[in-house]
């Protein structure tokens, strides 16, 4: 349920005076509109949602909040004063700041030198009190709760450690509101639930937070009141606890979200078994990740690997497109091995990749959208290694319709487009290949409820073109996509859900919590009830292990600490995802 922050103090008027206040912003790139009149208000210690499909203007207004544009039309003030010059940087500092979805902490500094960047002594001629400084930094860290070592090398954090140092440089220069660009994009449940306990506490201080999520569920976890752009303006604010999720939905798309959600539910419902091979994977052991793994996925069928972030999941996708060397093991694709550690030998045996993270790893930004797209197919674009041109073209345009990306030409910069338009260009370079195996990871991480549903629905689509597709996420949405969903915990699958699963149980699993009673469709390791897999899967990955999803043995040894642990710091997390299903 959504959080009730105290009230924010009043003025003369009887009115809290906002936090940041937004009115009759516009702002064109030539003839493109990116806002047009919009408006939003966030009171003193809100948590205040802001959302709306990919290219409804949302980070254009964030751009214009903190200052890094000037809009065309509008007023924009912070708490009853107007805004800075744009360029008065450390003005700007001082009013408002912005956790982006890709960290600005430098890895090679430590937190310390991170938390106080330009400013580590009294002046610029005055040498650096590097014991003073790493006092300054733990006091400021202590304030508000950042169990953080000052000293430590900030590559060397968790991505929510890192999070929590950004909202700690922000507040040390005064800023009282501070914008959260999808911040639980990276994090399991357990960082998701420490994260928002972190800025409910920062909220009874007067804090106020502008957070942009394209998972609606945490819209109504943790935020008061929600704002709705579409098609560059403004749609509507309403309390949370006010706004059903289908009314939410289509103020966000302008349509009704019957028919999405029909179909969703229709995909987990039907059984999809293909019948011809398509991605076997044998005995796989990669170091520190997981030893002996088995999984299969037929052609035709899609199948879900879920699992936490320590699961290992991520990683065995990567090493089945080649991106890391096995130990021991085999990967197959359609009955043929393929070499580990090799990305050209998984290219050549057919597998395609949509990677995790498609700002580091799936897109080259300063070149076109044609250029990514066509990425893995450049011997197909001309004669002894040449790209000519018009076939280039050619063939980009074929990708742009099939994934309908909106684009206004091949030619444009992918970095010009939205986030869910330059996630279908990695999802068409995937499948320029005409591949037999597609491995998804997170691919809908970042896009609004539309392209989701799109993406989703093309990766359906490659299956029953008779392509072994494996989506590797956490996101519930994800995975009800699939046929069968596999659960990882700590470098082992423990168990397998049929159609019908239940969002607690699979969550429960994916968390390792012991005892879990057995969900629909749920099949657990052979020769163990779910609780004894969950206990096996809370051991190191170098204990020895055997899980397949058509014969899923999965070996058993004690490990009853850590199952408790696993449990104990997972019951917050099972019970919000309960109360979250039967809301």
């Amino acid at each position: 349920m959504a959080d009730t922050a105290t009230t924010p103090a009043e003025h003369g008027s009887g009115e809290p005076v906002p936090a940041a206040e937004a009115t009759g912003i516009t702002k064109r790139y030539g003839a493109t509109v990116a806002l047009r009149d919009a408006r939003i208000t966030i009171a003193p210690g809100e948590s205040h949602a802001l959302v709306g499909r990919n290219g409804a203007g949302k980070s254009t207004l964030v751009s214009v909040l903190t200052g890094l544009q000037a809009p065309d039309t509008g007023t924009l003030r912070f708490s009853g004063a107007p805004a800075p010059a744009v360029g008065d940087v450390d003005a700007w500092r001082s009013r408002v700041a912005c956790v982006y979805q890709r960290s600005t902490v430098i890895p090679d500094l430590t937190v310390a030198e991170n938390l106080f960047l330009n400013r580590q002594s009294d002046g610029p001629l005055r040498p650096i009190r590097w014991k003073e400084l790493r006092r300054r930094a733990g006091a400021l860290l202590a304030e508000y709760g950042v169990d953080v070592d000052a000293a430590a090398r900030a590559g060397d954090l968790t991505v929510e450690q890192r999070q929590f140092v950004e909202i700690a440089r922000a507040l040390s220069f005064g800023a009282r509101f501070i914008i959260l660009d999808e911040p639980t994009a990276k994090l399991d449940a357990r960082g998701i639930s420490r994260l928002f306990d972190k800025l409910r506490a920062l909220r009874r201080q007067g804090v106020a937070f502008l957070f942009i999520s394209h998972h609606l569920q945490e819209v109504y976890d943790l935020c008061t009141t929600v704002t709705v752009y579409r098609d560059a303006a403004h749609i509507l604010t309403a309390p949370v606890a006010e706004l059903g999720h289908q009314a939410l939905i289509e103020a966000m798309t302008g349509e009704s979200a019957a028919v999405g959600t029909a179909t969703t539910g229709g995909a987990r419902a039907a059984v999809r078994t293909g019948t011809g091979k398509g991605l076997t994977v044998e005995g796989l052991t990669l170091k520190g990740t997981c030893r002996g793994l088995s999984l299969s996925v037929r052609a035709g069928e899609v199948v879900g690997l879920a699992g936490a972030t320590a699961s290992g999941n991520v990683r065995v996708a990567e090493a089945i497109a080649g991106l890391h060397r096995a130990e021991a093991g085999r990967i197959l694709v359609a009955g043929r091995s393929v070499r580990t550690g090799s990305v050209t030998s998984a290219l050549a045996a057919g597998v395609g990749l949509v990677p995790e993270e498609r700002h580091l790893q799936g897109l080259v930004h300063h070149r076109s959208v044609a250029e990514n797209a066509t990425l893995t197919v450049t011997d197909q674009l001309g004669p002894c290694g040449t790209v000519l041109p018009a076939r280039s073209r050619s063939f980009a345009q074929r990708m742009i319709e099939d994934l309908d990306i909106k684009t206004p030409s091949a030619a444009t910069a992918v970095s010009a487009l939205s986030g869910g338009n330059q996630q279908k260009v990695v999802v068409a370079r995937a499948l320029a290949t005409d591949p037999r195996v597609l491995v998804a990871v997170r691919p809908t991480n970042g896009v609004d409820v539309r392209s989701k549903e799109f993406l989703l629905g093309r990766i359906r689509r490659a299956a029953d073109a008779g392509k072994a597709a494996l989506i590797v996420s956490d996101e519930l949405d994800d995975l009800r996509a699939c046929d069968r969903v596999l659960v990882m915990f700590h470098g082992r699958v423990v168990a397998e859900f049929g159609p019908g699963w239940q969002d607690e149980r699979l969550v429960a699993a994916m968390e390792g919590v012991a005892g879990a009673p057995a969900a629909a469709g749920a099949t657990p390791a052979a020769g163990a009830t779910p609780a004894a897999g969950a206990t096996a899967a809370a051991e190191a990955p170098e204990a020895p292990s055997a899980a397949s999803t058509t014969t899923s043995g999965t070996s058993e040894a004690p490990a009853a600490s850590k199952t408790s642990a696993a449990s104990e710091t997972s019951a917050a997390s099972e019970a919000a995802d309960s109360e979250a299903h039967g809301r």
